[in-house]
Order: structure tokens, then C-alpha cells, then sequence
């Protein structure tokens, strides 16, 4: 993946590249992990930290995280997000700071505006406690001169629920009552403290048992590794790494647009406004932070992945069922409580080429014709691809759509906002499409290459897909032996 942390990314790649080689080899024991911990940080001297004990400590934290576990057993947690404490730790605990700017005025506004006393003179200009600032940012907005500086941390600042706080040594924590697992901390902490939980040992584990374990791609996942790698190449590449098959959950689109399609007309004759329900980081957002919205306004289907969950154990109820994506928020569906029947595991793209990459296997266009979905469930990844499937499928039912207001969020801030004004009666729209990332799914925290890339890439391979209905395409696949509602009835 290429982003602003290419240097963490690595790290972390040939961390779980190595797990995965343990893994596979049943070696994973603490001895042969310690060897990864050494390998990486040989010493005497750090490479990258104050001294080799901490960089060997955050390795442990990392490779603790690659086996599903819990960064440091002193702080455990059911978060997929979770953060590593001995890498946080070179971030300013401070977040206000007074600038060079600062001209020593006599009237001291800021010192005046300050209600913890938290400001003092200094020799050449005016001074913050830190023990005593309480952030309440008074003091910026006083200063005639806008001397005084708002420093938010990355991970904070891409928080878009308010889920990070501090404790008194500047450690991050993450609040799960208030965690959407949206990922976007992730990658936007340059010291790489934060991430989350990976998976790739339990599928491992149940490729090696024997298990039939099927893959289930994304739809944005067209155009991640490039313009002449389509469907049918990741399904050969996956199946040469030990998957059984290989089903596109852009067929899940397809799915939960005419489950949707259906509660969008009941919902339009009663007057009622509904959301989409397939981003699970904006699902979380409801529950956590508009419940009455949660209750009312959602959508009960489920999310493509656990559709197609769902569709494969209706026709083997042992198998296995891992989706692979760019969404750290997929995880946290896995492990949902609120959605019955979901699916086992998720994987990120960085975390599947790292399985891929621990047994030599490439990734190779392919001339095999595949594909499951509808363009429409194929679209599903981008902004308004949701809304367009739904809207279609409805189409299809016969229903006219015309006169339909529909609102299309992408982005944290965004989806706040919509739900704020839906939350006070004031939005006026008859249906809200929310994804938590901007773009939808293709701008995921964990996209594979470039934004501008994907969406470069992925339309020559969506070009060559053929013009099949939703409708017309669901009828290859017996949905009357599973559920599409969340709660499984």
C-alpha cells in the first residue's frame, strides 16, 4: 500500500509476513517469534527509536497484534483498534502552545481569558503549564495577535467520533464505547501506535485443519493491484494459497440492494427516512451516537459481506468464510454482537499479500472470465454506488423513483452531520447513503494502492464486465434459505 507511513507499513508487512511463515510451518511459538523481535531489532545501536529495548518491545506489540492479540496483555481489550503504549510516547502531551508570535503585550488577554491559571509570564513571551491546561482554547481566542496555537495530534484529529483521549503520561487511549473502528487513527499516527488486530493466523489455522475456507472480495477490490488484475486473478492467486474458492461481494451488493430496494417503498409510503446499512463503521456510528436513529431510521439488511456470509453457509454451514477489503470496520462487524451469523474473519489487502508474500504466491493477470455480481453490486465501493443499487433494484420492482431525495455522505464529518440535522428533524432527504471514508470503500484505510490509482484502474476492469440486472442476477442464487435481516429472522 502506498501512503504517507510507507515506512511503518513495511515494517509491519515483513512482521506479519514472518508470523504467517511460523504460522504455516506450525512453528509459532514464543521462541521463534523472539527470533523476529531480534531480527528486526538487532542492536546495539536502535534504528528507529531512543534504544533497542523499546523498538523490541513495540516489535513484540506488533507481532502480538498480527496473531489477533491484545499490543500489550497489561492493557487487554476487545477493540479491533487498539493501541500499542510503548510506541506512543513522542507526540506532545500538550496541544496549546504559545508562538514566536507572541509580542508580550501589555494587555494580556490571554493571561486574563485563562481560568485554571495555567499562563505566566515568561522571559521573552507568555507561557503554558501543561499540568494545569485544560484545552479549553480561551486563551487562542483572545490573543489579538493569534499567537497561541492548537497542535491536535494526527490520530486524534482523524478521529471522527471523538473516540481518542490521553491519559496523564500522553499515552493514546481509545474510548470502545464511543470506537466506530473506522481505522482512520491507523494510518494517520506517524509513529504507528495505533492499529489493529489481525486474523491471518486463525485462517491459516483453518486452511491447515482441513477446513474449507472460501474468500470473499470486496468490491472496491477491483483496481487495487493494478489494470490487468481482475477477479478471476486474485480467485486463481487465493486458491493457490489454500482457499477453496473465491466469491465476489460485489454479489452481496446485488443482495442487499433488493432487500433494501423492498424497505425503501414500504418505508416511502410511510413517510419515513431511512439510512443504508452497508458500512459497519457508520452503523457503529448510529448505535454509539445517534441510537434513536439506530432503532428508527436504519436499515435492517445486512452488509454485502455477511450476505454472502450467510448465502455460503446456507450451502455449506462448516465452511469458512473470510472477507478481504480495505475496511478495518469489517473486523469489528465479524465480531458484532448486534448481527447474527456473520462472517468468521477479516482481512485487510496489506494483510492478504502478506499471506500471499509468506508463500511465494503472485498475483498474475488471468484470462478466465469470472463474475458473480451486477455492475451496480460492483459499484457499490464508491460514493453513491450504494444509493444507485438501490435505486435501480427498486426500478426493477416496477416502482417510480422519480421525486426521490437521496443525500449521499462520505466522509466522518460529513455522516455527523447529516445525522445531526436528521437527529433535530431539519434534513430534509428521503434517504441518507453513509460511508464513513471519504469516496466510500475505495478510499478505505486500507487501500492498496493510491486512491487515484484504484479509481483509474478499476475502470478498465469494470469496463469489461457485462450489463447483467440485479433482479435478473439474484436468480442464480437461492436467497430463500437464508436471511438479509441483521437480526437473522
Amino acid at each position: 500500500m502506498i501512503t504517507n507511513d510507507k515506512g511503518i507499513v513495511e515494517l509491519k508487512h515483513f512482521i506479519l509476513r514472518e508470523v504467517c511463515k511460523l504460522a504455516w510451518e506450525d512453528r509459532l511459538t514464543a521462541e521463534e517469534t523472539e527470533k523476529i523481535v531480534y531480527g528486526v531489532s538487532p542492536g546495539p545501536k536502535p534504528s528507529y527509536r531512543c534504544c533497542v529495548y523499546k523498538e523490541r518491545e513495540i516489535v513484540r506489540g506488533r507481532i502480538r497484534l498480527a496473531m489477533g492479540e491484545n499490543p500489550d496483555p497489561a492493557y487487554p481489550t476487545k477493540n479491533v483498534v487498539a493501541v500499542i503504549p510503548a510506541a506512543c510516547d513522542d507526540c506532545p502531551i500538550q496541544d496549546y502552545f504559545v508562538s514566536d508570535i507572541c509580542r508580550f503585550c501589555l494587555g494580556k488577554a490571554c493571561l486574563n481569558a485563562c481560568k485554571f491559571g495555567a499562563i505566566s509570564r515568561g522571559d521573552s513571551k507568555m507561557r503554558i503549564d501543561s499540568n494545569k491546561c485544560k484545552s479549553c482554547g480561551l486563551c487562542a481566542k483572545s490573543c489579538p495577535y493569534g499567537a497561541i496555537i492548537h497542535q491536535e495530534r494526527p490520530c486524534k484529529k482523524a478521529c471522527p467520533v471523538g473516540a481518542i483521549f490521553y491519559d496523564e503520561a500522553g499515552v493514546c487511549k481509545i474510548d470502545e464505547n464511543k470506537c466506530i473502528h473506522c481505522g482512520h487513527c491507523i494510518h494517520n499516527c506517524p509513529f504507528g501506535a495505533i492499529g489493529s488486530k489481525i486474523y491471518a493466523v486463525n485462517v491459516i489455522r483453518a486452511i491447515r485443519a482441513g477446513k474449507r475456507v472460501v474468500a470473499m472480495c470486496a468490491p472496491a477490490t477491483e483496481g487495487q493491484f493494478g489494470k490487468n488484475i481482475g477477479m478471476a486473478a486474485i480467485r486463481a492467486a487465493l486458491k493457490k494459497l489454500g482457499f477453496a474458492d473465491m466469491v465476489e461481494v460485489g454479489l452481496g451488493g446485488d443482495m442487499t440492494a433488493a432487500a433494501e430496494a423492498a424497505e425503501w417503498i414500504e418505508a416511502r409510503k410511510e413517510g419515513r427516512q431511512m439510512t443504508t446499512s452497508c458500512c459497519p463503521a457508520f452503523i457503529s456510528m448510529l448505535r454509539h451516537h445517534f441510537p434513536r436513529i439506530y432503532e428508527n431510521n436504519k436499515s435492517a439488511t445486512v452488509s454485502p459481506m455477511v450476505a454472502v456470509s450467510r448465502y455460503l453457509k446456507s450451502q455449506d454451514p462448516d465452511c469458512v468464510t473470510v472477507f478481504i477489503g480495505p475496511c478495518i470496520a469489517k473486523k469489528g462487524e465479524t465480531l458484532s454482537e448486534f448481527i447474527r451469523d456473520t462472517a468468521d474473519y477479516a482481512l485487510t489487502y496489506g494483510e492478504i499479500v502478506a499471506m500471499l508474500d509468506s508463500r511465494n504466491v503472485e498475483i498474475v493477470p488471468s484470462e478466465e472470465d469470472y463474475q458473480e455480481a451486477s455492475l451496480f453490486g460492483k459499484r457499490f465501493a464508491g460514493t453513491g454506488g450504494v444509493a444507485a443499487a438501490v435505486m435501480e433494484a427498486m426500478e426493477e420492482m416496477g416502482e417510480d423513483t422519480s421525486g426521490i431525495r437521496l443525500m449521499t455522505c462520505a466522509g466522518g464529518d460529513e455522516c455527523r452531520k447529516a445525522m445531526l440535522l436528521m437527529n433535530a428533524g431539519k434534513l430534509e432527504t428521503d434517504f441518507v447513503e453513509g460511508m464513513i471514508c471519504p469516496g466510500g470503500c475505495v478510499g478505505g484505510p486500507s487501500k492498496h494502492q493510491l486512491e487515484s490509482v484504484v479509481l483509474r484502474d478499476r475502470e478498465g476492469l469494470l469496463a469489461g464486465a457485462d450489463g447483467r440486472k440485479i433482479l435478473e442476477n439474484l436468480k442464480n442464487y437461492p436467497m430463500d434459505q437464508f436471511s438479509m435481516r441483521r437480526d437473522g429472522t
